[in-house]
C-alpha cells in the first residue's frame, strides 16, 4: 500500500534537516520511502512511503512527532486508478497524460 504523507515543519525545516543528518530517516523495517517533495517555502514535505502494515508507519512516524505535524492519505498511481474505475486489466492512456 502506498501513502502520501504530508508533513508540515512545526518548528521549522532547519529542526527537521538537522535530526535527519544526525539520525536518517529512522524507518522500521517494513516501511519503504519512496520520493519526496518539498515546499518551496520549506514548510512541508509531500512524501510517498510504501507498507503493508500501517502500525509501521505510525510507528515511524513517532520519531518525528515532536517537530511535524502528519496527515497521510493511502494513494494508488493513476494507472491502478484507472483500471479500478473502468474495471479493465490493462488501460491504454494518450502520451503525455
Amino acid at each position: 500500500m502506498l501513502y502520501m504523507v504530508i508533513e508540515t515543519f512545526d518548528r521549522g525545516a532547519d529542526v527537521v534537516y538537522e535530526r535527519f543528518r544526525e539520525k536518517g530517516r529512522m524507518l522500521p523495517n517494513g516501511v519503504t520511502y519512496v520520493d519526496s517533495w518539498v515546499s518551496e517555502d520549506m514548510s512541508r514535505c509531500y512524501q510517498v512511503m510504501a507498507t503493508e502494515k500501517r502500525t509501521l508507519l505510525d510507528a515511524w512516524m513517532s520519531h518525528w512527532d515532536d517537530i511535524v505535524s502528519f496527515h497521510v492519505v493511502p494513494v494508488l498511481p493513476s494507472q491502478d486508478a484507472q483500471k479500478r474505475i473502468s474495471g479493465m486489466d490493462q488501460v491504454s492512456t494518450p502520451s503525455g497524460t
